[in-house]
């Protein structure tokens, strides 16, 4: 098996290290520098045109999109370690959220990450394509921002609501959410009117793959 996993810190890419990490599956890592411009170079735009991490390659295949490689991963490696469905609709309420963390919640968190200063926990990193010069950034950005956050994290408290995860027991779809809900929640976003949520995240991040991520 052949899989290459490019990556920046403190990036998106978490989310796909974390799945890697949760199906304890091995892969050639390739460390990028976003504010170097790593990711749009000639060799990194071959394997994502679009100049963004994560992407991984599988058997000389190129994927790009953190949703798509969860739910690549999740059919390949995670149905037989009962972390991801396998086809029934079950799959389907998986890609719901998947889908879901990447369109809505992850579009409204990047609004807020462009809308901070560089040097804040959570901004986006200077040379990335989603950065904002200075002087076209506003308060009234933010406040629309966490305005849809919270939208959206009342969605996902919904979802959790009688439930330890998402699907009941725990998968490849809180793997995915807990590292944009855990990134969202360092740019000071309030997450206390969000009990599920907080609870959810507690217990994702006792899963030892998650547990040593975040210690490391």
């Amino acid at each position: 098996m052949s899989l290459t996993f490019y990556y920046a810190p403190m990036s998106t890419s978490n989310i796909t290290e974390a799945v890697l990490a949760e199906l304890g599956t091995p892969c050639e890592r390739v460390q990028l520098d976003i504010s170097a411009g790593d990711t749009r170079k000639p060799d990194f735009l071959k394997i994502n045109p679009n100049g963004r991490v994560p992407a991984i390659v599988h058997e000389g295949t190129p994927i790009w999109e953190s949703s798509a490689i969860t739910m690549y991963l999740g059919e390949v490696f995670g149905v037989d370690a009962q972390l991801y469905p396998a086809l029934e609709p079950k799959r389907g309420e998986a890609m719901k959220w998947i889908a879901w963390s990447t369109v809505t919640l992850a579009e409204a968190g990047g609004r807020l990450s462009a809308s901070l200063p560089t040097s804040s926990e959570g901004a986006v990193q200077s040379n990335s394509l989603d950065w904002v010069p200075p002087d076209q950034r506003s308060a009234i950005a933010v406040k629309k921002a966490k305005a849809d956050l919270a939208v959206c994290l009342r969605i996902l408290d919904g979802g959790l609501e009688g439930k330890s995860f998402l699907l009941d027991d725990y998968s490849l779809v809180d793997t995915h959410l807990q590292a944009l809900v855990g990134w969202i929640g360092t740019m000071d976003v309030d997450l206390i009117p969000f009990p599920n949520v907080i609870g959810w995240l507690q217990r994702c991040s006792e899963r030892p793959a998650i547990a040593k991520l975040m210690a490391d």
